[in-house]
């Protein structure tokens, strides 16, 4: 069952994941698609928000996993954007993010389409469509889970 949600501005969209970050329990890979500018990031600080973490919330980039600890869990947050080949992932040793038996927490996920076959069968897939300069689009689907 797919959700669909459209938010009129970043505020919007953070208070979206916020509330469907307090759904979540671990184990749990969320894996976020957008272009580039679409909120994939804002949306994260809304999971973060959502799962108690106070820190600042910024996209890992260049380090590719920002690790956060909330209240109830831990939040690994990742962005494959820079990531050429899927070897390149599994060299760095990520692996146990996405193994829901030993995962600690809920791996976010950025640009998952980069190495696809990492993600497990049971996750979320979120996709953020850009519908004008502030408006998008969230939509939210169980994979594997119902």
């Amino acid at each position: 069952m797919k959700i669909q949600i459209v938010t009129e501005n970043q505020e919007n969209t953070i208070l979206v994941a916020e509330k469907f970050a307090k759904s979540l329990f671990a184990p749990c890979v969320v894996a976020l698609e957008g272009d580039l500018g679409a909120g994939k990031t804002t949306f994260a600080k809304g999971v973060a928000r959502g799962l108690g973490i106070k820190e600042p919330i910024t996209s890992p980039t260049f380090t590719i996993m920002n690790e956060y600890q909330g209240t109830k869990t831990k939040l690994f947050h990742f962005d494959l954007y820079r990531l050429e080949d899927p070897e390149e992932f599994h060299a760095m040793g990520f692996e146990e993010y996405f193994d829901l038996t030993t995962l600690d927490g809920i791996s976010l996920v950025e640009w998952p389409s980069n190495c696809p076959n990492i993600l497990p069968e049971r996750r979320y897939d979120v996709k953020i469509t850009k519908q004008g300069e502030n408006k998008r689009l969230i939509e939210i689907s169980p994979r594997g889970l119902v």
